[in-house]
């Protein structure tokens, strides 16, 4: 797997407080306290579903700790009993690395397990897990193929997604035609859509034959069809369109169109690491 180094690191500021030796006195000896975390981010961690999503679920009174209906904020500990429902769910409170997988998409598929047109799912290709799920990392659509990320980590899944992060999405895009100057400064400057204005934050000419043009572009943000979407606005048709890269992750050359491969302890420290 090919890791490149983010755009943006985040820096994280850490604070120290400082106390005069004179006034510092030495704390008598106690028992060390069983530690306890926040119910929601253990749910998260579990793979089903997001923080804020386990934060809906126990709002709702879905959830229990010992019997007793679970508020947002509790705290849990390795002798406590959660229940979803009437399934009781074993948490794991030693630190663990998630599951990290990447497939490569053909075109044919939904990221959705459930379809009313009874489509080839993505989900139908990925290894079974007996006590958790896979969480698609962004989606692709039917006619899209590419990189697609799981993970077991709600957590990990909504620092790679939420907008706030602006983690790039790279594509290479085929389109009927070749774009002018003024359409490719409308498309790195800014298009208004129906849900809102996007932009390509890069845009380079991958040269074509024919009819058909290539070009490399990236995203920070992941709306429905984005891509497509901003190739009709300047009156272009996109004929293909493959994702190449997601955040630091680019599409292994050796993973073929169907196949999946799961990443190594390694790869998943050095993963975690750039997106800390």
């Amino acid at each position: 797997m090919k890791v490149n180094r983010p755009i943006r690191p985040i820096k994280k500021k850490i604070s120290v407080v400082q106390t005069d030796e004179a006034e510092q006195t030495p704390a008598p000896p106690s028992t060390p306290a069983t530690p306890t975390f926040k119910l929601q981010k253990l749910l998260a961690q579990k793979g089903l579903g997001s923080r804020r999503e386990m934060e809906v679920l126990i709002a709702s009174g879905a959830v229990s700790i010992n019997g007793k209906a679970a508020v947002v904020g509790d705290r849990v500990g390795a002798q406590d009993l959660v229940r979803i429902g009437k399934r009781a769910i074993r948490l794991n409170l030693e630190e663990s690395l998630p599951k990290v997988l990447l497939y490569h998409k053909p075109e044919g598929e939904i990221v959705s397990r459930d379809d009313p047109e009874g489509r080839p799912s993505v989900f139908d290709k990925l290894p079974h897990l007996r006590s958790s799920k896979w969480i698609a990392i962004g989606r692709l659509d039917f006619n899209t193929s590419g990189l697609l990320i799981f993970t077991t980590d709600g957590m990990l899944a909504n620092r790679l997604m939420h907008p706030s992060f602006e983690v790039e999405r790279e594509y290479a895009v085929r389109v009927l035609g070749e774009l002018t100057p003024e359409q490719i400064t409308q498309l790195t400057t800014g298009i208004m859509l129906a849900d809102g204005q996007a932009a390509f934050s890069y845009l380079a000419d991958q040269g074509g034959e024919g009819a058909n043009h290539w070009y490399r572009i990236i995203l920070k943000e992941g709306k429905n069809r984005e891509v497509r979407r901003m190739f009709e606005a300047v009156g272009l048709t996109v004929s293909r369109l493959m994702r190449v890269r997601f955040g630091p992750i680019n599409l292994p050359p050796r993973i073929k169109r169907g196949q999946w491969l799961e990443l190594d302890e390694k790869e998943i420290r050095r993963l975690l690491s750039l997106i800390a």
